[in-house]
């Protein structure tokens, strides 16, 4: 994997404001079996061109913090702020967040097994009403610079290899352009080598296109590539020291 080209210290948003600010977050979910706090009060920063990694093992709540962050969950308490905009204020408009602000990146990648791999790209746009000819030209550039071109573009999701699935999830996530990436798992269905090219390219959106990349992974060697390193356990965060 490719080693950081900038450091936490030297990001930053010039107007002073993080671009990603968790305060406070907690979830607990209700069970026959008992309440689990999931995410416990949990707080950090990250910028623009951030590489953020969070390690734990399975069941840490890394997955469920991701989930809160992208608003697929709904926080009990606390606040994510985005650009100074608090998404869990009442009257947020989460549907345009998770349109245009966040993009998501499954280990399981989460495509629509049906449609090839153009469409699946095309499919956010799609959804976000972008005029037809765009969501063609704009998914082909996108795929082109995943790695995935011709025969490949037409190819049904389901007769793509893992690493090809992934990078058309990646090419996916960026189909409206946002600002926050957030990676859950992102190599855990991968081998060791197509791993690597996967968060080489995560790596790259950050270092060249200036987003915020956040992945959380039970896969300490992604440490390398952090700028800032979070440990997770029992739905709490601490700072994590790279090696």
């Amino acid at each position: 994997m490719s080693a950081p080209e900038t450091k936490a210290e030297d990001a930053g948003s010039k107007d002073g404001v993080a671009l990603l600010k968790v305060e406070g977050l907690s979830k607990t979910f209700h069970g026959k079996a008992g309440d689990v706090k999931a995410v416990d009060d949990v707080s950090f920063e990250a910028e623009k061109g951030e590489v953020v990694v969070i390690v734990g093992p399975s069941g840490s709540g890394k997955t469920t913090l991701l989930y809160l962050i992208g608003s697929l969950e709904r926080a009990d308490e606390g606040r994510i702020l985005v650009s100074g905009e608090d998404i869990c204020a009442p009257g947020a408009d989460l549907i345009a967040y998770r349109r245009k602000r966040v993009g998501f990146v499954f280990q399981f990648f989460n495509l629509v097994t049906a449609l090839t791999a153009l469409e699946n790209v095309a499919l956010p746009m799609d959804i976000s009403a972008a005029p037809s000819k765009v969501q063609g030209k704009k998914a082909a550039e996108l795929l082109e610079r995943m790695g995935i071109d011709g025969r490949l573009q037409r190819t049904r999701a389901n007769r793509l290899s893992g690493g090809e699935k992934q990078r058309v999830a990646i090419a996916r996530a960026l189909a409206n352009d946002p600002e926050i990436i957030l990676a859950d798992e992102p190599t855990g269905n991968l081998d060791s080598a197509t791993g690597r090219t996967v968060v080489d390219i995560l790596v790259r959106l950050a270092r060249e296109d200036g987003r915020c990349v956040l992945i959380v992974t039970h896969d300490e060697s992604i440490l390398e590539v952090a700028d800032r390193a979070f440990h997770m356990a029992d739905g709490k965060l601490g700072a994590r020291a790279k090696e």
